[in-house]
């Protein structure tokens, strides 16, 4: 059993306790998750299974959405409502305009200082365990983008929006930037990820109707482990072609049929966004899905290859 399942986290559970429950309804031990979701947060959160679990990095880089609702004077050690309150303020005079303009101000590239209760680790250790211990850490800023900005809604002091955002954006600290930029502190009360990829909530599978399946009816709408990889371009090979990448020789680009790469000079550009991937492609042969490579100069070489039979039988 391989593919990506489209899971709808609940609240109140970790993303560790949905990989838990995936093990359990289809019997595999190699699961993995993409893009961890705080237990008060809901929403979507692609759960690897089987050789899927070698594809995380790449579906983590992937830009995301989430709606969020926050409300203005209240400020926590955790950035949202379920942490300790340290301080709340009056919230006065704050027009919709206002309350707008200072929204949208986060739109674009933005830098942010992680919150100190998260899973981001410094020295090793991740940095909710310095903050329970009330041990001080220098938690570094970082970059990040944020594509998209709606308003959704203003109700006294409740704001509701939507983001659109890259990988390492935390929507508590931007409920809390928001908060500083009127005045007044803010903090997040509600969080779900509409989207991550091509995975949307309108499409993903609950806990309880995954617990009534079968493993037969589970393995059915798995998505295979190309599917999701859509922003990279394609690569097809022929049979000889085939057999060298997937035992890792170098493979000419003038030898493969390529798509969505209008020029190698181009497609080499760095992605900010993304990193490095932008230099990685599908590869395949006819129809098959033979693993993920590496564009280097003229070059193509394996970054991970998922049909090794091809390395020892013939095609």
């Amino acid at each position: 059993m391989n593919g990506i399942i489209n899971f709808h986290k609940p609240q109140q559970v970790t993303s560790h306790d949905c990989v838990a429950l995936i093990r359990r309804l289809t019997g595999i031990k190699r699961v993995g998750h993409t893009g961890t979701l705080d237990p008060m947060a809901t929403g979507v959160l692609p759960i690897c299974i089987g050789s899927a679990t070698r594809i995380t990095e790449y579906l983590d880089q992937d830009e995301k959405i989430y709606r969020c609702t926050m409300q203005l004077g209240i400020e926590t050690d955790t950035q949202d409502i379920w942490g300790q309150i340290l301080r709340e303020r009056p919230v006065e005079n704050l027009s919709p305009d206002r309350i707008a303009e200072a929204v949208f101000s986060f739109q674009g590239d933005v830098v942010q200082i992680p919150p100190k209760y998260s899973a981001l680790k410094v020295n090793g250790k991740r940095l909710y365990e310095y903050a329970r211990k009330g041990q001080e850490v220098e938690i570094k800023s970082r970059h990040i983008n944020i594509s998209k900005m709606v308003l959704d809604n203003v109700q006294g002091n409740q704001i509701t929006f939507t983001a659109t955002c890259s990988k390492g954006t935390y929507v508590r600290t931007l409920c809390q930037d928001i908060g500083e930029k009127l005045g007044c502190g803010g903090t997040m009360t509600g969080l779900v990820r509409l989207a991550t990829g091509m995975f949307r909530l309108e499409d993903s599978f609950t806990p309880e109707a995954l617990k009534i399946m079968t493993k037969e009816e589970i393995e059915a709408i798995l998505v295979p482990v190309d599917v999701p990889l859509t922003r990279f371009a394609s690569v097809v090979l022929d049979e000889k072609a085939a057999r060298d990448f997937t035992n890792g020789k170098k493979i000419l680009l003038s030898e493969a049929e390529t798509s969505g790469i209008d020029t190698v000079s181009d497609f080499l550009v760095s992605d900010p966004k993304f990193d490095d991937s932008s230099k990685l492609v599908r590869v395949y042969y006819s129809h098959e899905f033979i693993g993920i490579g590496r564009i280097t100069g003229l070059e193509l070489t394996a970054d991970k290859v998922f049909n090794t039979r091809l390395q020892h039988e013939s095609i």
